[in-house]
């Protein structure tokens, strides 16, 4: 499972960036977006999240997790259609001029922290 290797970064990344914004506090919740194409489990990211954050400073933080969708894009048909898979053709059209946008991001949103 890649995705304990990725929540060790995660934690890593989020260590780091409260480092380096001198901030002090305890993380109370942290935002990613992880696209449905991103080959990326949503789910086995919170199971490692809840394996790997005790003793960490992101310990009893909330985990919120977007999925945003890719967008198939037809150069033949202009069809703008929304992907939950990979395609080859157009779903509206057939045409294989196609672009993919989106849906492969993996990306650390925002960390609030309790300054108190």
């Amino acid at each position: 499972m890649h995705e304990v290797s990725i929540v060790e970064a995660l934690i890593e990344q989020v260590e780091g960036e409260v480092a380096r914004a001198g901030a002090a506090g305890k993380v109370t919740r942290l935002s990613l977006s992880i696209g449905r194409l991103s080959g990326v489990q949503p789910d086995s990211i919170r199971f490692a999240f809840e394996l790997l954050s005790p003793g960490t400073l992101v310990e009893n933080a909330a985990l919120e997790i977007e999925e945003p969708p890719a967008v198939c894009v037809c150069a033949g048909c202009g069809a703008r259609t929304e992907l939950d898979d990979f395609c080859l053709e157009c779903p509206s059209c057939g045409s294989r001029d196609i672009s993919i946008q989106g849906g492969r991001e993996m990306l650390l949103q925002t960390i609030d922290l309790d300054e108190e």
